[in-house]
């Protein structure tokens, strides 16, 4: 029996290296050796606080790049050697949203790292209905692998500026200096807007290679006058909050504009969810708060292609890598504003 090496989440706060068996391929199912996976965001609030549904022991991980290792019979699109990026998300394709093309809503909503064995492993099995509904595509061999398992989170940005229509002239604001705040500023940048506004506060020092307009330090500044100021009074048109903490939420309604755009991006800690937004300045304001998840069924393939051609510079981001045994020293790593992207490299 082949085995391979995996961090498994055994309960809160706890993941343990084990040897495992290699998962026998399937008729229609594809077994890849993963190169590089890297910790999210989600990653990290699940090793602090437990997987969704219920799910209490699995292989976590979900930003995935590797090589194909086998394919079964009936898989026509891949064969061995492949350079593949992955992403979690499986839909039903049967549900109303799925029938109405929002595979991101899906109502049997599904995914690897939680529902199906996670990126934290020398392998990971994709049964056929991951290979059928879920996200896989070829990479071209000029990215890394590091850069192509920033493709998922790239995805989701890319997803929530096209629903949200960031555009030319926008001026946009960003909260929260991580991985996905740097990358909102590449991808507005792309989509032509033409004032970008970072606030941060525990990453500010990477911020400036990705080129905003302006800095904002949340810990010295108030973001919501400093916002004021620079706009002359007018507000931003769009302010996306690209951090796991809902007082940014409150921030971000009072800093739009009349008729401006306020994007959740991103969830918060499961156990603490609840906000408290002015009802007021929505309503006479006639400001919009939206949620953003995931992405369409198109996702995966325009971000490998954007970091293909350099629209999104991947090889800024993952500025950590640890072994399978370190991960939670990565977690920590991210946790305090150490990194961009910690990337967990299951060879080394």
């Amino acid at each position: 029996m082949r085995t391979m090496k995996a961090a498994v989440f055994e309960g809160i706060e706890k993941m343990v290296v084990r040897e495992l068996p290699i998962p026998e391929v399937e008729e229609g199912g594809m077994l890849v050796k993963v190169e590089a996976c890297c910790i999210c965001g989600g990653d990290m609030r699940n090793f602090h606080s437990g997987l969704r549904y219920g799910v209490e022991k699995q292989i976590m991980g979900h930003e995935i790049a590797g090589v194909v290792e086998e394919v079964g019979k009936g898989i026509t699109r891949f064969k061995p050697g492949d350079k593949v990026a992955i992403a979690p998300d499986v839909s039903c394709g049967e549900c109303y949203y799925c029938k109405r093309g929002l595979v991101n809503l899906c109502m049997n909503h599904k995914m690897l790292g939680t529902n199906w064995a996670g990126g934290f492993a020398q392998y990971i099995y994709l049964p056929p209905v991951v290979m059928r509904r879920g996200f896989v595509e070829h990479v071209p061999e000029h990215l890394s692998f590091q850069e192509a398992a920033m493709a998922e989170p790239a995805s989701s940005v890319i997803a929530c500026q096209e629903y949200n229509n960031v555009s030319l002239g926008d001026t946009v604001v960003i909260i929260g200096d991580g991985p996905i705040g740097c990358m909102h500023i590449e991808v507005a940048k792309a989509r032509g807007a033409s004032k970008i506004i970072m606030v941060g506060l525990t990453r500010l020092d990477s911020v400036p290679q990705f080129n905003p307009d302006h800095i904002i330090n949340s810990a010295t500044q108030n973001p919501v006058e400093e916002v004021m100021k620079i706009t002359e009074g007018l507000g931003a048109d769009i302010a996306i909050c690209a951090a796991p903490v809902t007082a940014i939420q409150q921030q971000g309604v009072e800093m739009v504009r009349k008729r401006g755009r306020v994007v959740l991006f991103g969830g918060v800690n499961k156990n603490n969810p609840m906000t408290t937004l002015n009802s007021n300045t929505i309503h006479y304001n006639e400001i919009t708060v939206v949620g953003a998840f995931s992405y369409p069924s198109t996702g995966l393939l325009k971000a490998v292609k954007l970091i293909a051609e350099g629209r999104i510079s991947a090889k800024k981001y993952v500025t950590k890598t640890v072994k399978l045994d370190e991960i939670p020293e990565g977690i920590a790593y991210a946790e305090q504003g150490k990194a961009l992207r910690v990337a967990v490299l299951p060879w080394a």
